[in-house]
């Protein structure tokens, strides 16, 4: 049984756990990160047991380690976030772009265009290839400015009428 732990150094290991006779022992099979294919295959080829590169995934996720994204999904969270930071494809590398994602839409089943990406999307993009480390100043910078607010001390009374029972 595989399964995914973090380490002092802020990494992650993949480690395997089997039964001996002195009792449980496990040891780790691979060590990363962020989990991309390179590691899944290290953690498959020493594993003694079948590991399903899914399952691997989701035991990473589910002990807060980063999951590597496709190639495509990287590149398509880059450009993204150009293009909500002002840059601007070639128009026609923009219309080859569009027209590759129809043809994919078409592909897979009919969408409404207008209505597929919402404005809250649309305001997250500029964040989607924004690093962990940038994430986290910019929460920190929150905290702070949220902590600098002048905070109202309630009053000892209540600032509506009692209720008394006749």
């Amino acid at each position: 049984m595989a399964f995914v732990v973090p380490t002092k150094k802020g990494n992650f290991e993949v480690r395997e756990s089997r039964s001996t006779p002195e009792g449980p022992r496990s040891r780790t099979l691979a060590t990363f990160k962020e989990l991309d294919d390179a590691a899944i295959k290290k953690a498959q080829a020493k594993a003694t047991k079948p590991l399903s590169a899914d399952a691997l995934r989701e035991a990473a996720l589910r002990a807060g380690a980063p999951v590597a994204g496709t190639p495509i999904d990287g590149a398509a969270r880059e450009l993204l976030g150009l293009i909500a930071n002002g840059a601007r494809p070639d128009p026609m590398l923009k219309r080859l772009l569009l027209d590759a994602l129809a043809k994919e839409d078409r592909s897979d089943r009919p969408t409404n265009p207008e209505a597929v990406v919402s404005d809250a999307a649309r305001a997250a993009a500029e964040w989607i290839d924004v690093s962990p480390r940038q994430r986290g100043d910019a929460l920190r910078d929150l905290l702070l400015l949220a902590d600098a607010l002048p905070v109202r001390l309630r009053s000892d009374e209540i600032g509506f009428p009692r209720l008394r029972s006749a």
